[in-house]
């Protein structure tokens, strides 16, 4: 039975062997899904949701909107994106001599668990019409990583810094189309 508490410390010890121990408690906790969604509650906005942070592991519950869309962006630290209910696509980019190009996709569905390694260039898509819930673990701090990260235009694909507080309003401006358009 998933207990937030439990899983934290699990995952605090799991970090310190690496991205496949984290790999294998996630793994672990996707496999009992109803009980991550009574832990955690139902999903009743998009955001980003903190439930751990230290200097070496950042935990955070992932809520995204229906047809939301996050750019490319790195996290220069490994991740575990474990998914317990809805969809979540990913595109991987890979670097160019002028920028980035898609190299591959894959779509996660709930009970899928996917590793990111530190040199991932992702973008993230919920393609259904409802919230989707997803744990994501990352090997250090999340939100002050100790190399700079990137993040790249929808449009233009053109590199800036990446900026937490965007990535934030995202959430919010999608959260906010959804509740929209519901009425």
């Amino acid at each position: 039975m998933f207990s937030t508490d439990k899983f934290i410390e699990d995952c605090i010890k799991a970090v310190t062997e690496g991205e496949e121990a984290v790999n294998e408690v996630v793994s672990q906790a996707m496999s009992d899904r109803t009980t991550i969604i009574s832990a955690l509650g139902k999903q009743e906005h998009a955001g980003i949701h903190l439930l751990f942070r230290s200097p070496s592991l950042t935990i955070i519950n992932f809520t995204w909107a229906p047809y939301m869309n996050l750019m490319p962006h790195n996290h220069q630290m490994f991740s575990v994106v474990g998914i317990y209910s809805g969809r979540e696509d990913n595109i991987f980019w890979q670097r160019t001599k002028t920028g980035i190009e898609a190299s591959k996709a894959m779509s996660l569905g709930a009970g899928d668990v996917c590793v990111l390694d530190k040199t991932a260039i992702h973008s993230v898509l919920n393609p259904i019409g409802k919230r989707t819930g997803a744990i994501h673990v990352y090997g250090g701090n999340f939100f002050a990583p100790h190399e700079p990260r990137s993040e790249w235009d929808h449009e233009t694909l053109l590199e800036r810094p990446w900026d937490v507080e965007r990535v934030k309003s995202i959430f919010q401006e999608a959260e906010e189309r959804f509740t929209c358009s519901r009425h």
